[in-house]
């Protein structure tokens, strides 16, 4: 059975299965790509930062257990980038006893400098290999991705 015959459901599987690839594969990408202008963040340290970034601050127990690795290898990385002027670590307000780790303005700006690199390198290759057609198909896709995420 071809496309234009495929029932609606048939249709939407299929479209759940290609952008559950496609989102994965990009995601990847986009976070191999070596686009830290001043380099030399460890993987682990680059999610660090996009997770404060995106969720804000958190304690380094709670950052362990998100990123999945023990809690004296997150000590390291917050150390390490505490260090470098990226992040600091303040008492939660909340309970005195625990600290929590947030951004510098520094680790914003390092943040948001990785991210307008892979933008800028995502919009090259879209309009390398995309036709008018194709981008405008790809802005319509994502406004129904977009619309799906609201309900």
């Amino acid at each position: 059975m071809n496309d234009d015959s495929a029932p609606i459901e048939e249709l939407a599987a299929r479209a759940t299965d290609e952008v559950w690839v496609i989102i994965g594969r990009l995601r990847r990408k986009l976070m191999a790509l070596d686009v830290d202008p001043e380099g030399e963040l460890s993987p682990a340290q680059a999610s660090l930062l996009s997770r404060l970034d995106k969720y804000g601050p958190s304690t380094a127990s709670d950052l362990a257990a998100i990123e999945n690795v023990r809690p004296q290898s997150m000590a390291k990385h917050v150390i390490a980038l505490e260090e470098r002027g990226l992040v600091e670590r303040h008492v939660d307000p909340e309970d005195g006893r625990r600290r929590v780790v947030a951004l510098t303005e520094a680790g914003r700006e390092r943040r948001q400098g990785v991210r307008r690199a892979r933008q800028a390198w995502l919009a090259g290759q879209l309009a390398e290999r995309g036709s008018e057609e194709q981008l405008r198909a790809v802005i319509t896709a994502m406004a129904l991705l977009d619309e799906v995420t609201q309900a």
